[in-house]
This record gives structure tokens, C-alpha cells and sequence, in this order.
């Protein structure tokens, strides 16, 4: 069955243990899983949430990232630098970028330990192999890993399955997208034993000229199951070849060239024709390996642990012209008419080579009243990186073959604990208490990929920081059959990324963050209908944010800012008034500021910087409305579903400047799919979707920028520049799913 994803379901939106367990269990085997819940929200945790099933994902899985497939959900926008939802995809919630929020999998964490973000390009199909995935907005439950200061992703992979079977599932589309999948699983083995295994090829020429995809990953796991005992070793992971998209293109641009003109790689050749570099790719290849253990200690005791190890290395290839070749070590040359040549075309490589293991574990005690969980983990990382120049236009004079230009390493050890409790005083009223500590030391070393003209050399890395970060949180619910309210307050601190350091400069030392989370939810579900409504204030303290100011390498400062603030209010509608339809919707109105910014402008962009105070201004990227909208129907093997997302404008820049913004736009999508079952087959699914089915011409991602120059006159002009991430128009791609 075909259906939106969002929270306000008529079903409850909690899947409690249990209730997971009655899903798939082994027969004999009476083990709550809690191992990949100990971070989940229920029913009495005071948190706005939504679950996501993996009926709710397989049912719009035939080719998007996983961001494209959880849009539908309250406060979530999804961008695509390809304009076709595959390939390099983020999301935002409630306007804070990826970031910002915590992604796990199984408990275990997924962002990058330096950067925060997650790279969904490096796990393409991962959808195809989970169970579910739940959604806290807010600060939400003590977690592992990165800090949450806007949301956690929490993703769950299936479990064996208790009986063998075998799936096929192929889709093909317009920009010649194309997604194929094999899944088989041996159910269970002399009572004991199951494995399963996928994989998957996904690619896409993108809606982007040159935007294109090459994409493989794999899932496999093989578990042990007893009456208390349960033991998996799983990997997952994939290989990613994804031509350039980032740079974006400026409205005039477009104009000039068409909505899928693509900057990444443009030169011009000897001949003074614009030509694009065949190899500006990202190539990069991820493993995650994870030991997940069960034990059952007694009625009210189970102790899980996981061990974990992520592998990832890989580099992107780009054209760069025109660049000044001391900035990459190399020394000027005179040219045959024997001027002094210190600029040229060059390609560099820059490369990672990442490594990132240690374990997690929790420790569940239940009774009537009252359940408790002390978990925690801890996390070492090793990043390498540095820089090769591949070519040099006309060079003359002595070049290594990939001469190396900068070489940093990052390290990075991560560890927490935390207690959570909620105890029910009474049959409606429960208390709940979440107290975490966490322990950072975060090291970088080495040379640069930053000139700095100061001393007229790569600019030297040597910083060794310690955070020791109290997350306290505090809430109360109350129940009553059709009711459902709560109320809490919620206290997380965020250390500074990698970019903060190595883009800034001594004078810019940036500090941790702070966020003080208030929320307040308020739920009714009976019969055919039910309502949800979230209101919450996150009030932060020093968010390191891009002010216009420049390091003394050039690069743009993330600033912390004293103060600023997001508050908004999330609504959720559900109605199913008989078997064959069901109407779904959520809103979300915010006000998103930044107090007393200041804004600073340089000239030409890199000196005698000017600043303009403009009092508070909104966040960028941070939309004042978001809505979705699914008219879902289903009429005996046929089903389907209109799904509609509107994001009102929002600003580029934390300046308020109208001529970096993003248009409000509206687009749908409509899903029809038939279901029915042949001999020798379990099922057959065939169906098409229309993406974008009415032809909205719209924006998603951009960046933005200013500077000034002096007149004639001596007049200081102001000068602004944008690009965007245009998004596919209407698009058809069509799919069939065969299981046995």
C-alpha cells in the first residue's frame, strides 16, 4: 500500500519494541530489540517524533536518496544538487542543515566524525535494507555520535526473516535513471542461524547536464538467535562515481544557457572554445561493519552492545583555472616568449582516507513503572587528508607525477553516557529524565590546503581542543485513551567542525554551541481522525554562523553569534473515513533569528572590509512555512497517492537581502502502483511515478555572496551574486518488484 509519510497517521505513530518484535520474531525467541531502539522516542517520551515504516519507504523507493523519501515528513526539506533527487542529496529539518543533525544506524553513528554531515551518496539504496526509521525533531533522546541541534535520524536495518525468499525490483526513467536491486534470505537455519543479502546499481545522467551517477552498494548480515541470545555481524556500504553539480548557476546564466547549465568543469581550450573536463568526478568508496549483541540478563534486564568500524577513502577530481601556482606549491615558469607565468589551468586531486570504529552499549531495566537505559559508547576516528596536482597547462619546469601539496590528519575521540528514565506515576501521568555527558579531544595537525600570503606557504594546522559537554533534559506526559500531551525542556552543546578550524585563522577561534530546547505537543487520535500539534522555541547560544567576514587565507568565517533562535509550531492532520482513501497533511509556521547580525563586505571580495548592523535578521535557508500534503487511495490491487510539498521563500545569506533568495515554490508528485500474484511468485508490483507532475519550475539549494568596488566617483558600490540548484521538471519513471 501506497502512503504518505507523515505523523498524524489514524494508526498509533509509536513502534514500541514489542511491537517490532511481533513483526518479524524468530519462533522461540522472545528478544526485544533493543539494541537499535535504546534511542528511540515512545509514546511517554516527551519528544515531537515521527516513525517511518519501511512499507511507508519500499513504497516510493524506486530510485530517489533516502532524504527524498522521508520529505513527506513535518519540517523536513529535501535538496538535490543534480536537480533529480539521486547523487549528492541533503536534507533540513526544521532549517537546520545536515550538520546539525544526529544520524545513527542501529545506535551506532553515521556522521562524519569531523564534518557532521552525512554523505547519503556513499550508502545509495540503504532504504532497500531497513526495517524503519524514526525522525526526533529537536534535541530529541541522548544519543551517540553527533550532536542533534535540529533532529536525530534514527535508522533500524531488518532483521532476518523467518522464512527464505528472494526479491527483484527494477525501475527506469527520463535522464536515464535506473535503479536495480536483488535481495535473498535464507530464513531460518536449524533454528538458530539466518542471513540475508542485497544488492543494488543505481544511476542517473541528472536533470544537470554532465550531473551524472554511478552508483553500487551492497547489505549483508548473518545472525545467531536463541531464547536470550541474539548476535549479528552485518556490513553495508557502497562505491560512488558522481560528476560535479556543487557550483551551481546564476539566474543569468540559466538565461543564457538553459535551466541545466552546469558550471563544474568549464575551461577554455587551446583553440579558445569552452570545453568541460570529462573527469570532474567525485569517486569515493564507504564500508560499515557492525557487531550487534543481544542479551537477555532476566525479566527486567537486557544488556546490548555494539561494536563497529567504518572504512571510507576516496578523493574528488577538479579543473581548476586560472589558479595561482604558489597556492599549490608549485614555483612560476617563463613561457616561450619569456613572460613570467604565475597563474595556469592545473587539476588537483584532494583525497581522504577515513577510519572510524569503537562501541556503544546499553543497559535496559523495565518494570510496570518504571524504564530506565544507561548507555553510551565511545568513538575514535583517524582522518587523513591531502592534495595532488595531476597537470599543469604549458608548465615548464619540474612536476612530480600527482605532486603533493598539503597533507593534514584529523583525530578524534568521542565518548558518553547517559542515564534515561521515564516512570509512570499514575495511569496517565509519566515522568521522564535524560541526563548525558559527553567527552571530546579533537586534534588536527599538519599542512593546509589554505595559502597563506602571510609567510607565503601552505597555512600550518596545529590545533588540539577539549570539550567536556552536560546534556541534561527533563519532561512529563500525559495519556488518556484518545489524548496524548507532554511538555519538556531539553539542553545540548555542539563542538565546532573541521571547517570552522581549518578555514579560520588565530584571531577566529571558534567555541562550542548551546542550544536550550523547549517544547510542547499536544495529540488526539480516535476513529477516523486524528490531530497533532508540536510548538517548540530552541533558543541557542554562540551558533557559528557565515557573517560575510573572511579568515586571513580568504576563506569564509563561521562567526559565533551571541544569540539566536528558532520557534515555530508543527501541525498534523489525519483522516480515513473509509477503506479506500486517506487524507494526510502537516504545517509548519517558524520565525528563525539571528539577534543584532552583522553583516561584512569586502572589496573586490578579499580586502578593506566594510560592515553594515541590521539588527535581527532571518537564518538563511530556514523557510517561514512549510507544508505537505497525500491524498492516498487504494481500491483492490490498485493504489495511489498525490503528494504535495510547498516551501514558502527563503533568504540565502543571514543578511535579509531580497536578491538572494530562494522562490516559494509548490511541487507534487503522483505514485500509481498495481499489485497482484501470479503462480510461482509471492507478488508482483508494477507502477509508474510522475515526479513534479505539474511542471513547477523551481529552486531547492544555492549559495550566495557580496563585495564592493569604488567608483569613478569614489563611491562605494555593493555587489551581489547568487547561484542555484535548479530542480527536474515534470519526470516519469516506472518500476516492477517481483518476490518470491
Amino acid at each position: 500500500m501506497l502512503c504518505g509519510i507523515l505523523t498524524a497517521t489514524v494508526a498509533p505513530a509509536v513502534c514500541s519494541a514489542a511491537d517490532m518484535e511481533s513483526l518479524d520474531s524468530i519462533p522461540g525467541v522472545k528478544l526485544d530489540e533493543v539494541s537499535v531502539v535504546a534511542s528511540r522516542a515512545t509514546a511517554k517520551t516527551p519528544v515531537a517524533f515521527t516513525n517511518v515504516t519501511s512499507q511507508q519507504l519500499s513504497s516510493v523507493n524506486s530510485g530517489p536518496d533516502l532524504p527524498y523519501l522521508l520529505n513527506m515528513t513535518p519540517s523536513l526539506i529535501s535538496t538535490s544538487d543534480a536537480g533529480a533527487g539521486i547523487g549528492y542529496t541533503s536534507m533540513r529539518v526544521r532549517g537546520t542543515d545536515g550538520s546539525r543533525i544526529n544520524v545513527t544506524a542501529n545506535g551506532v553513528p553515521i556522521n562524519n566524525a569531523e564534518s557532521h554531515n552525512v554523505y547519503w551518496v556513499n550508502m545509495p539504496d540503504l532504504a532497500s535494507s531497513l526495517k524503519d526509521v524514526q525522525i526526533q525533531r529537536g534535541a530529541g533522546t541522548s544519543t551517540n555520535g553527533a550532536a542533534a541541534f535540529g533532529a536525530t535520524v534514527n535508522m533500524v536495518t531488518f532483521s532476518p526473516s523467518r522464512d527464505p525468499y528472494a526479491e527483484v525490483s527494477a525501475s527506469y526513467g527520463m535522464y536515464n535513471t535506473h535503479k536495480e536491486t536483488i535481495r535473498l534470505g535464507t530464513g531460518i537455519i536449524n533454528g538458530h542461524w539466518a542471513a540475508d543479502v542485497r544488492l543494488s546499481n543505481i544511476g542517473s545522467d541528472g536533470y544537470i547536464d554532465r550531473a551524472s551517477t554511478d552508483l553500487w552498494s551492497y547489505f549483508a548480515q548473518v545472525g545467531y538467535y536463541s531464547a536470550s541470545t541474539s548476535l549479528r555481524l552485518l556490513a553495508f556500504g557502497g562505491k560512488e562515481k558522481t560528476y560535479m553539480a556543487w557550483d551551481y548557476a546564476s539566474k543569468e546564466e540559466m538565461e543564457k544557457y538553459g535551466r541545466r547549465y552546469n558550471p563544474c568543469g568549464q575551461y577554455t581550450d587551446s583553440e579558445g572554445n569552452i570545453a568541460y573536463y570529462p573527469d570532474q568526478n567525485d569517486n569515493y568508496i564507504q564500508h560499515h561493519f557492525q557487531l550487534l549483541l543481544s542479551q537477555r540478563l532476566s525479566s527486567a534486564f537486557n544488556l546490548d552492545v555494539a561494536l563497529h568500524y567504518t572504512k571510507d577513502d576516496g578523493y574528488y577530481e577538479q579543473y581548476k583555472t586560472n589558479r595561482t601556482l604558489s597556492e599549490y606549491g608549485l614555483e612560476p615558469f617563463y613561457n616561450a616568449q619569456g613572460e613570467k607565468i604565475k597563474k595556469s589551468d592545473l587539476v588537483r586531486l584532494k583525497k581522504n582516507d577515513n577510519g572510524f570504529g569503537g562501541a556503544v552499549f546499553s543497559l535496559t531495566y523495565k518494570n510496570e513503572r518504571l524504564n530506565a537505559i544507561l548507555g553510551g559508547g565511545i568513538n575514535k576516528f583517524h582522518g587523513l587528508h591531502y592534495g595532488q596536482i595531476a597537470w599543469v597547462r604549458n608548465y615548464v619546469g619540474a612536476i612530480n607525477p600527482l605532486q603533493e601539496y598539503y597533507r593534514n590528519t584529523g583525530d578524534k575521540l568521542d565518548a558518553n553516557i547517559y542515564l534515561r528514565a521515564d516512570y509512570s506515576l499514575n495511569k496517565y501521568f509519566s515522568f521522564y529524565g535524560d541526563l548525558q555527558y559527553r567527552h571530546i579531544d579533537y586534534r588536527i595537525e599538519g599542512v593546509s590546503d589554505n595559502f597563506d600570503y602571510a609567510t607565503d606557504a601552505m597555512a600550518l594546522l596545529d590545533y588540539n581542543n577539549h570539550y567536556n559537554f552536560f546534556n541534561p533534559k527533563a519532561g512529563i506526559t500525559y495519556t488518556n485513551g484518545a489524548h496524548r500531551a507532554f511538555a519538556s525542556w531539553s539542553v545540548a552543546h555542539r563542538e565546532p567542525v573541521r571547517d570552522n578550524f581549518t578555514d579560520g585563522d588565530p584571531g577566529h577561534t571558534p567555541r562550542a554551541e548551546r542550544l536550550f530546547d523547549y517544547e510542547l505537543g499536544y495529540r488526539f487520535a480516535k476513529g477516523i481522525v486524528s490531530a497533532e500539534a508540536n510548538l517548540y522555541y530552541m533558543d541557542y547560544k554562540d551558533q557559528l554562523v557565515l557573517t560575510g567576514q573572511l579568515s586571513d587565507t580568504g576563506n569564509p568565517l563561521t562567526v559565533n553569534v551571541p544569540r539566536s533562535y528558532r520557534m515555530g509550531v508543527e501541525l498534523m492532520f489525519a483522516l480515513n473515513p473509509c477503506k479506500w482513501f486517506d487524507w494526510q497533511l502537516t504545517a509548519t509556521l517558524s520565525r528563525n533569528r539571528i539577534r543584532n547580525f552583522v553583516e561584512y563586505i569586502y572589496e573586490d571580495e578579499w580586502t578593506n572590509p566594510i560592515s553594515f548592523d541590521l539588527g535581527d535578521t532571518p537564518i538563511a535557508f530556514s523557510p517561514d512555512f512549510t507544508f505537505a500534503n497525500a491524498f492516498n487511495f487504494r481500491w483492490q490491487a490498485f493504489d495511489a497517492s498525490l503528494q504535495s510539498r510547498y516551501v514558502s521563500s527563503q533568504y540565502m545569506t543571514n543578511a535579509r537581502c531580497d536578491e538572494q533568495k530562494l522562490d516559494a515554490y509548490f511541487v507534487s508528485d503522483l505514485f500509481l502502483g498495481y499489485t497482484f500474484r501470479p503462480l510461482h511468485t509471492k507478488e508482483v508490483r508494477v507502477g509508474f511515478t510522475i515526479y513534479n507532475i505539474f511542471n513547477a519550475k523551481y529552486l531547492s539549494n544555492g549559495y550566495a555572496g557580496s563585495g564592493y568596488y569604488v567608483d569613478d566617483a569614489g563611491e562605494k558600490v555593493i555587489y551581489r551574486y547568487s547561484g542555484y540548484a535548479a530542480q527536474a521538471p515534470l519526470n516519469v519513471l516506472g518500476y516492477v518488484t517481483v518476490k518470491f
